[in-house]
């Protein structure tokens, strides 16, 4: 039985410089994650860290979502080794780390994605990954397949994508837009000239490490954007901001 997707076609696309346009949910609903995995975006993901969503949270998302298109990435809530293998064991395909500011940190989180001798991942014989235990091929196999993807976020992060990126494992580094704002005095004014800057610069650094970008845009005019500037991996939007802004266009509408 072969419960793994043994080819992570997300982490693939990325290896061949194939644009991925995901979608990032953090409404901790299973009905919108099954309404997200039907729909055609590349990849979505399932928010830990500024969302209510734990661990056992993420599982009936998780199994909501299987089966479609999209590819099924998940952030933890910090770079943490017990949080990042529970994850892995519900059968998260591809891991975000957030708050990485280091090559060091890069190196940990990786580790804490692979089994040894690679790395510090705990074995388990029956989880939802391998298939409750009828995958025995799994523990031989997750190393190579599961993504594993670090977030960048502050400006002290930037001056060290190099180092960063040379880490052996990380299959792409993430810009968020939000917290390097703040990092840079001028919190929630993504449109500001200096961040704008700052963005388009951190593309350009990672692809310069030997790195595919990824970024969170708000809106489809800013995902374009993002491409446009090299990155490969663009979140379009988030499900929290798509229903706040219909519901709220909707009452505009109907005059209330």
């Amino acid at each position: 039985m072969n419960r793994l997707p043994r080819r992570n076609m997300f982490k693939i696309a990325l290896q061949e410089n194939r644009q991925q346009i995901g979608v990032w949910s953090s409404l901790c609903s299973p009905v919108c994650a099954e309404i997200l995995g039907q729909a055609n975006f590349d990849w979505i993901l399932f928010d830990s860290e500024h969302s209510p969503t734990e661990i056992s949270g993420l599982l009936p998302l998780l199994q909501a979502a299987t089966g479609g298109k999209p590819h099924l990435a998940v952030r933890v809530a910090e770079n943490e080794e017990q949080l990042i293998k529970r994850a892995l064991d519900i059968g998260a395909e591809t891991i975000f780390a957030p708050f990485i500011q280091t090559a060091a940190d890069a190196v940990e989180l990786v580790q804490a994605c692979r089994y040894p001798p690679a790395g510090t991942r705990g074995v388990a014989g029956a989880v939802r990954a391998n298939g409750y235990g009828r995958d025995p091929g799994y523990v031989k196999e997750a190393n190579e397949h599961i993504g594993i993807i670090a977030q960048v976020e502050t400006e002290e992060a930037l001056n060290k994508i190099g180092k960063i990126a040379a880490v052996e494992g990380i299959d792409g580094i993430f810009i968020g837009p939000s917290d390097l704002s703040a990092s840079l005095g001028l919190p929630g004014q993504i449109e500001h000239p200096v961040i704008q800057q700052k963005l388009r610069e951190a593309a350009t650094a990672i692809r310069s490490a030997g790195k595919p970008a990824g970024i969170l845009a708000r809106n489809a005019i800013e995902a374009r954007q993002y491409l446009e500037w090299g990155y490969l991996f663009v979140a379009a939007g988030t499900d929290m901001g798509l229903l706040v802004k219909s519901i709220d266009g909707l009452a505009g509408e109907m005059g209330i």
